[in-house]
């Protein structure tokens, strides 16, 4: 649960069941508390997890050992998809 009493998933290891996890539900709030599936400080709204579908390590995409200067791509998901790992690759410079 949220601090809001919101269910986010009905447990930790439903968060990776399917193909692509759980169905995201209700807000996500940043650590200094800013929704950011409507804030503008989120143009993006990626979720950076680095996972495979199913919650493994993507070793080839999890933007380890990235620099600024390098066109390494990493594991993400946009959270308007409604699923934690539906992930695509995304360029790891990309805000």
């Amino acid at each position: 649960l949220c601090p809001q009493g919101q269910l986010l998933a009905k447990s930790w290891s439903s968060l990776f069941e399917g193909q692509s996890g759980a169905a995201l539900r209700g807000p996500i709030y940043s650590f200094n508390g800013r929704n950011v599936l409507t804030d503008p400080l989120w143009p993006r709204r990626l979720a950076w997890h680095g996972s495979t579908p199913r919650g493994g390590h993507a070793r080839r995409w999890d933007c380890k050992g990235w620099r600024s200067s390098g066109v390494a791509e990493g594991m993400a998901t946009a959270l308007g998809e409604g699923r934690l790992l539906a992930g695509h690759r995304h360029n790891c410079s990309t805000p």
